[in-house]
């Protein structure tokens, strides 16, 4: 399919390249791994590494190619996979770390930034294979660079696996241990999904589902410093208003996300997948979701009010950014990252920003608990009901939801983390003072809300 462009549309988005921190956030080239069995750990690993480094041999050259060509940067090139717990019939954990770090040496060997997909989906019930694949998690993330990891304890059809939310309590504690000299950062590598999106090309929940094609490019968008300077120039306006303003500014913004995917597509000779609309900060000046509800009229990120300006900012991303694309998918809205998001940081460090009000947030909004940093003393039983509440919104929403909460250890509550590049740094917040071990020792499977009975 041909798209055109009006050469006005091109000025104004270089002008947006050059002030406003528009960006390809990622170019992610889906493979389906399933035809990489083998009679042992070894054999499938290998087999693992040759099928990377051939499908995906071109893909960082590529992503430079458009680049250059569009004049649009395209931060990172990435790699999902199918989830590993689903290759191979494997049952021991050193089997799967021995498949993590051929996954993170063919990341290296292709130039891609991350890789996803060491994954399982268990949100009904957990096969031994899954059960391996999860044990293997501390250790495959901290002993690898590129390797991403996500888990699925919950859906709007299935409910909430509490054995498992129980356990990935225990995986974070663990894996934030493994990686303590580098404050922890293998948890930043790790998320527990409710309603996981087979198709996200972001980290680190990205993995190749089993609906997927053989290969597939998918894009994920960026511009919060776009949309910050769009409604910064109608400071008057009413909330109808200013809904017309971000959708106007989410079809250009996606527009760009069409044009690179099927230039990529074309290129490397593979279907064409999504563009996930969601609005991902940086670290950088400006480049900040909480700075564009700070523009809505609110003094901070996190007072009263900032739930409804987040719900109308997700909305009109999503009205806006959906007429610029054939296929939308993945996350797509405003990611809420508080150590990749300046204004975030500012927020918590001024105390308007607390751990609760995230959790409200997250209502209304792409993902979850993203990038929080908390206590290293923090109890696995309560990083497994942190879990649990967030789950519990994406399961009574039918939303995705997800928690990527780092312990790191051998901090408090006011000290932080620094882990650079877009994970940046973050603040260590407080928690709530009491337990949760007997509620989270209960196990079991919190049964499926009585709106997943649509069929």
């Amino acid at each position: 399919m041909t798209i055109t462009i009006h050469p006005n549309e091109i000025l104004e988005t270089i002008r947006m390249i050059e002030t406003e921190n528009l960006d390809i956030r990622t170019i992610t080239l889906g493979i389906s791994l399933r035809d990489c069995t083998g009679q042992n750990s070894s054999e499938i690993a290998g087999k693992i590494y040759e099928k990377i480094v051939k499908k995906a041999g071109r893909l960082v050259a590529v992503g430079d190619e458009i680049q250059q060509e569009f004049g649009v940067p395209i931060i990172n090139k990435r790699i999902s996979v199918t989830p590993i717990s689903l290759i191979g019939g494997l049952n021991r954990p050193e089997d799967y770390i021995e498949i993590a770090k051929s996954l993170d040496k063919a990341a290296k060997e292709v130039g891609v930034d991350f890789l996803g997909g060491f994954s399982a989906l268990v949100h009904k019930g957990v096969t031994k294979e899954e059960t391996a694949l999860i044990e293997a998690i501390p250790q495959a993330l901290a002993e690898t660079d590129r390797v991403c990891s996500s888990v699925n304890v919950a859906s709007t059809k299935a409910g909430i696996n509490m054995d498992a939310v129980a356990k990935m309590g225990t995986i974070i504690k663990k894996a934030a241990e493994m990686s303590k000299d580098a404050d922890s950062i293998a948890c930043a590598k790790l998320v527990i999904f409710c309603n996981v999106p087979e198709d996200n090309p972001f980290m680190a929940g990205a993995f190749h589902g089993i609906g997927e094609p053989e290969t597939v490019i998918n894009i994920g968008v960026s511009g919060p410093g776009v949309v910050r300077n769009a409604v910064k120039n109608y400071p008057n306006e009413d909330f109808g208003a200013l809904a017309e303003v971000v959708k106007k500014t989410a079809f250009k913004i996606t527009r760009m996300g069409e044009l690179v995917g099927r230039a990529a597509s074309e290129k490397l000779s593979i279907p064409f997948g999504i563009v996930d609309l969601s609005l991902a900060p940086t670290p950088a000046a400006g480049d900040s979701v909480a700075e564009i509800l700070e523009a809505f009229g609110l003094e901070r990120c996190g007072t009263h009010g900032t739930t409804a300006a987040l719900a109308l900012l997700n909305d009109a991303v999503k009205k806006g950014g959906s007429m610029a694309s054939s296929y939308v998918g993945g996350l797509s809205g405003a990611f809420i990252p508080v150590s990749e998001d300046a204004g975030m940081i500012r927020a918590v460090e001024d105390g308007a920003l607390n751990i609760e009000k995230l959790e409200a947030m997250t209502c209304v909004c792409s993902v979850g608990l993203d990038m929080i940093a908390v206590p290293g003393n923090t109890s696995a039983s309560t990083l497994s009901a942190i879990i649990a509440d967030e789950m519990a919104i994406g399961m009574i929403n039918n939303k995705t939801t997800a928690v990527r909460i780092i312990p790191a250890w051998g901090k408090s509550a006011g000290d932080s983390v620094h882990f650079g590049g877009l994970l940046g740094s973050a603040p260590i917040m407080k928690l709530n003072k009491y337990g949760s071990d007997s509620f989270v020792a209960r196990g079991g499977r919190i049964p499926a809300p009585i709106q997943a009975l649509t069929n």
